[in-house]
C-alpha cells in the first residue's frame, strides 16, 4: 500500500497497538509523537515519525500532507491532575485543531478515539450504549469531561464541516505493552506485587488491548460517518476482576471491601500531599465518586456493523501479567 495514515498518541497503550496492526496490514505510518515521550512501544515500527503537539499544529500539520487517513489516539489520560487547564488544552482544543488541519490538508477518513468517560451511564446499572443519555452535568472528573468536550468538538465539526470522522469508545484496555501504566495497569501491577491490601468495589468493562485497536481499524473500513461504536469487551465488578488476576498470577486477593465514605479523608490528604509533593494520589475524591457507579457497557453496535469480536476478559488478564512479569519496575 502507498497511502499514508497519521497515527497520534502512537506512543502509548492504545496508539501503539494500533500503529502495530496497521504496520501489519502493510500500511505506511507517519507517527506523532511528542520530544519527551517513551519511543520504547514503536521501537520496532518501519514508521516516519512526527516530532511535535497537539497544541502546536505547525510542528505536525505539514505531515498530514498525503496522507489518506488519520487515526487521532492521543489524550492526557490520567485521573487526577493538579491543573485541569493543561488536560482541557491538550484533549479539547488539541482535538479541535487536528481536526481542523485534517480538513485542511484533505485526510480522506478520520478515526477519533474517544472514550465510554464520555458517554451516558443507567441509573439502574445496566450496560449502557451509545444511546444513553448523557450531559456534562453529569459526568465525574475532569478526564471524562474532557474527553466529552472533545468528543462533542467532533460531532460539531462533522455536522458544520463534513468532517469525515468515526468515533470510537473504547471502555477499559488491558494488555501487553502499558509501559506508563494506566490506572488499570497500575491495579495489575500492584496486585502482582503484593501492594494492594483492600478495595473499594465497583463495576468496569474489562477489554484486551488488541481488539481495541481492531476495532479502530474496523471503524475505518466500514464505520458510518459521525456514528459513535463502543469497543468493550466483559462487565465485571472489581472484585471479580482482582479475583481473576488473582487465579492468573498466582498471588493473593484482596479481601477487605471498603466503603467509598471511609476514605474521603484520606484522598483529601492525599490530594494535598500530591500538589506539595508533585506525586500521583493513590485516591481522590473524584475517583471514589466515580467508584460509585458501574462503569458497564454494551458493544452490541460495533459487533453488529464492524463484525468487531473482542474475546474474554481472562485473555487480556494473562498477556498483561506476563507483560509486567516480564518488565518489572526498576529500583532507584
Amino acid at each position: 500500500m502507498t497511502d499514508y495514515i497519521f497515527v497520534t498518541g502512537a506512543t502509548g497503550f492504545v496508539g501503539s497497538a494500533v500503529a502495530r496492526q496497521l504496520s501489519a496490514r502493510g500500511y505506511r505510518l507517519k507517527l506523532l509523537v511528542r520530544n519527551a515521550a517513551n519511543r520504547a512501544n514503536i521501537a520496532d515500527l518501519d514508521a516516519e515519525i512526527v516530532t511535535g503537539d497537539l497544541l502546536s499544529p505547525q510542528s505536525y500539520a505539514h505531515a498530514l500532507k498525503g496522507c489518506r487517513y488519520l487515526f487521532h489516539v492521543a489524550a492526557d489520560y490520567r485521573l487526577w491532575v493538579p491543573d485541569p487547564t493543561k488536560m482541557m488544552q491538550a484533549n479539547v482544543e488539541g482535538t479541535r485543531q487536528l481536526m481542523l488541519a485534517a480538513l485542511e490538508h484533505g485526510v480522506e477518513r478520520i478515526v477519533y478515539c474517544s472514550s465510554v468517560a464520555a458517554l451516558g451511564l443507567t441509573k439502574d446499572g445496566r450496560p449502557a450504549d451509545e444511546t444513553t443519555p448523557v450531559s456534562e452535568h453529569d459526568i465525574i472528573g475532569v478526564y471524562k469531561r474532557s474527553k466529552y468536550r472533545a468528543e462533542q468538538e467532533v460531532l460539531r465539526l462533522v455536522r458544520e464541516r463534513q468532517l469525515p470522522a468515526v468515533i470510537v469508545n473504547p471502555s477499559t484496555p488491558v494488555g501487553p505493552c502499558d509501559i506508563k501504566p494506566t490506572p488499570t495497569g497500575q491495579m495489575i501491577r500492584d496486585m502482582i506485587d503484593q501492594r494492594m491490601p483492600a478495595y473499594v468495589d465497583t463495576g468496569l468493562n474489562i477489554v484486551h488491548v488488541d481488539d481495541v485497536a481492531n476495532g479502530h481499524i474496523l471503524a475505518l473500513e466500514k464505520g458510518k460517518i459521525g456514528e459513535k461504536y463502543i469497543l468493550g469487551g466483559e462487565n465485571l465488578m472489581l472484585d471479580r476482576f482482582f479475583s481473576l488476576i488473582g487465579e492468573v498470577a498466582c498471588v493473593k486477593v484482596p479481601k477487605i471491601k471498603l466503603k467509598q465514605s471511609w476514605l474521603v479523608p484520606v484522598a483529601i490528604i492525599s490530594e494535598w500531599l500530591s500538589r506539595g509533593f508533585r506525586m500521583t494520589p493513590r485516591v481522590t475524591r473524584e475517583t471514589l465518586a466515580m467508584s460509585r457507579k458501574k462503569m458497564f457497557f454494551s458493544s452490541l453496535k460495533a459487533q453488529q456493523h464492524l463484525g468487531y469480536a473482542p474475546r474474554a476478559a481472562r485473555e487480556a488478564v494473562i498477556e498483561a501479567v506476563a507483560w509486567f512479569r516480564a518488565h518489572p519496575v526498576k529500583k532507584r
